[in-house]
C-alpha cells in the first residue's frame, strides 16, 4: 500500500508539490533515484524486477506517478507491468505519448487499460494534471487546481492514514514560508498505526498484524513496508527539488538522493 499527497497549483510558490511513500516487499530489488541512461533520460527510481518505475520526472518537467489498486488476488498471468506506464509517458523518442500531453496519453492508453492489473495514474504536462484508473468511470479526467490524496484505492478515498497525512500536508501548504522539505519528510515518516482497528482500511481479511501495520503512513513490517519516501517541489519557471530517502526492513535510513535543478538544467 502506497501513500501520496499532491498539490496542483495550490501554493503561492510551487505549481506542483508531491510527498509520497512507496510500499513494497523488501525482497523485491529496486534501484535508487537516478538519471536513467539514454534514450530514456528520466529521473526515477527503478524496479529491478520488472524494470519499470513508480514515480519520475523528465527534462520538460512532466511528472508521473503510479500506484497499484488494492486487489488481493494475484495479477492476471501475462498482464503487462504497471511500472511501464510512467516510462511510456515520459520515455524515449517515438514511444507512446513521449511528445504529447497527458490527455493524449490517456486517450491512447484507454483501449489497453484493462490488460493491466488495477492501477491509479497521475500525470502532469506543461499545462495540466490528469488522473486515470482502470478501476474508475470515467477512465481518466483532468483535475482542477487543488490538493489530492491517493493510496491504493480511487483518488481521495478517505482512508484514515491518508486523512491524517493530508491534514498535515494542507497545514504545510498554508504556511507563509513553506519551503523546507524537512516537514514533509516528517509527515511521511509517521509510523503510528490507527488507534482503532475499525478505522483501518478494508484489507480484505488480511491477518490483524498486517492490517495494523498497513494502517500507518510509514509501513513498518519485516516482509513488506515503506521502501522510500519521495518529495517533488516544482516552480512554474522550471526550478525543481526532487529528493528520495530509502529504508531497510527495520525502517532505518539506508540512503538519500537529492536534485535541485535550475530552469533549463538537466543532470
Amino acid at each position: 500500500m502506497c501513500l501520496l499527497m499532491l498539490a496542483w497549483q495550490a501554493h503561492p510558490r510551487y505549481r506542483l508539490v508531491v510527498a509520497a511513500n512507496r510500499d513494497e516487499y523488501h525482497e523485491r530489488p529496486a534501484g535508487a533515484l537516478a538519471m536513467w541512461p539514454p534514450p530514456m533520460e528520466i529521473l526515477a527510481g527503478r524496479d529491478l524486477q520488472a524494470l519499470g518505475t513508480w514515480l519520475a520526472l523528465d527534462r520538460e518537467r512532466r511528472f508521473g506517478v503510479v500506484t497499484n489498486f488494492r486487489e488481493l488476488q494475484r495479477p492476471r498471468p501475462g498482464a503487462p507491468s504497471r511500472g511501464e506506464l510512467i516510462p511510456r509517458y515520459l520515455g524515449a523518442p517515438g514511444s507512446a505519448g513521449s511528445a504529447g500531453s497527458a490527455a493524449g496519453f490517456f486517450a491512447e492508453l484507454e483501449p489497453q487499460a484493462q490488460e493491466y492489473s488495477g492501477f491509479n495514474l497521475l500525470l502532469t504536462d506543461e499545462h495540466s494534471l490528469w488522473y486515470g484508473s482502470n478501476r474508475a468511470d470515467p477512465f481518466a479526467r483532468r483535475l482542477p487546481p487543488g490538493v489530492y490524496g491517493l493510496s491504493n484505492e480511487l483518488l481521495d478515498t478517505p482512508w484514515p492514514k491518508l486523512t491524517r497525512v493530508r491534514a498535515g500536508f494542507e497545514a504545510w501548504l498554508r504556511e507563509p514560508h513553506s519551503s523546507s522539505p524537512a516537514a514533509l519528510f516528517a509527515l511521511l515518516a509517521d509510523r503510528t498505526p490507527s488507534a482503532d482497528d475499525a478505522e483501518a482500511p478494508d484489507t480484505g481479511g488480511l491477518p490483524r498484524e498486517w492490517a495494523r501495520a498497513l494502517s500507518a503512513p510509514f509501513v513498518l513490517h519485516p516482509g513488506y513496508g515503506t521502501r522510500c519516501s519521495t518529495l517533488v517541489l516544482q516552480e512554474p519557471g522550471g526550478w525543481v527539488y526532487l529528493a528520495e530517502r530509502r529504508f531497510d526492513p527495520a525502517g532505518e535510513l539506508t540512503g538519500e538522493t537529492e536534485f535541485q535543478l535550475k530552469p533549463g538544467e538537466w543532470p
